[in-house]
């Protein structure tokens, strides 16, 4: 799908669906609209197409100047790091160790780009949620294919014998966008989840909460989410919603180079060469190295389910935050041991 970068604030960039809005008054814009569709568990949302060419930015303001709830239909991205630094793209790797455990009862939800055929995640894989290695038929791997898979044998590390419950939510380049991910969110309440893994994100235009997304995340009882590969203090949404655990990545004692920071940042997990499931595609035979925020989140979320098995996720999240060791000027620490 197409994307649109806009910069209404001098300095700080985003990428918009062109010619889509998100309101809660989808009336007040009915005589330019072209269809309209309610976004279930988002408070009242429609998702709004508009004429080609529409400014949405002007649209959004005019709406709002009538007290009217309204937003850009904001692109969100997968979030490992992509333009060098101390990891670059993902590097094929031997397996790592791996102890599946015991199935147990606490249920973990991946929303990324699916899974890819592994004996790691065998019980889970399905064609509705497989990973799509080269979308465009270019012989070459789509920058995050493979993603998903990596994220989930994160999880699986950390938490041995958790269940998993993935959504394909982000392409093979690692893109969605708000209304996607409402309509996923509005499926992924339909059956247990303990634990809600987001390692995706974005600004918004205005630097405010996006439309909707608050009320859509506030039943499921944890949700973690990467804090995003910007190197800035800008807010990183859903990452910087209160009540989401926002993970900023470590590279050995200190942040990140690429981590995003800031007061909204909860907690800090390594995220620089880390080694899990991968596709077999190319030169990779299954497993890979990566580094990204994405990766922390997964580390974050893994020592939550793992928690989860002795006390319910609320709990599992305030004795994360209150318990965990410290490091000066960044906060709460997660370690991935020899993970």
């Amino acid at each position: 799908m197409r994307s649109r970068l806009v910069e209404p604030l001098p300095g700080r960039p985003v990428l918009i669906r062109p010619d889509e809005l998100l309101t809660s008054s989808p009336t007040a814009v009915a005589r330019w609209a072209l269809a309209s569709e309610p976004l279930p568990g988002a408070g009242r949302v429609h998702r709004v197409r508009l004429p080609p060419g529409t400014d949405v930015i002007d649209l959004t303001a005019t709406l709002r100047d009538r007290g009217h709830a309204a937003s850009p239909n904001h692109v969100l991205s997968g979030q490992p790091l992509f333009f060098g630094g101390p990891g670059g793209p993902p590097a094929p790797a031997a397996a790592p160790p791996y102890e599946p455990g015991e199935p147990g009862e606490v249920v973990a939800a991946v929303l990324d780009t699916g899974l890819a055929p592994h004996p790691w995640v065998a019980r889970w894989y399905d064609d509705d949620i497989a990973e799509t290695p080269d979308a465009d038929g270019d012989g070459v791997r789509d920058r995050q294919a493979g993603h998903g898979t990596f994220v989930a044998g994160l999880i699986l590390r950390h938490a041995p014998g958790v269940r998993l419950r993935v959504l394909r939510l982000l392409d093979s380049d690692g893109v969605s966008d708000e209304a996607a991910l409402l309509r996923a969110l509005a499926v992924l309440r339909g059956g247990r989840t303990d634990v809600v893994n987001l390692s995706f994100g974005g600004p918004t235009f205005d630097d405010a909460p996006p439309l909707g997304l608050a009320e859509a995340l506030a039943g499921f009882p944890a949700v973690v989410a990467c804090a995003g590969n910007t190197a800035s203090s800008r807010p990183f949404w859903p990452a910087a919603l209160p009540g989401v655990v926002a993970v900023g990545a470590l590279d050995g004692d200190g942040r990140a180079g690429f981590s995003a920071y800031g007061p909204w940042v909860d907690v800090w997990a390594p995220g620089v060469g880390l080694t899990s499931s991968f596709l077999s595609y190319g030169d990779f035979r299954g497993y890979a190295t990566w580094s990204g925020t994405s990766f922390a989140a997964a580390v974050v979320t893994g020592a939550l389910a793992r928690l989860c098995r002795e006390v319910p996720p609320a709990e599992a999240v305030r004795r994360l935050l209150d318990g965990g060791r410290r490091v000066a000027d960044l906060g709460v620490v997660v370690t991935s041991g020899d993970r």
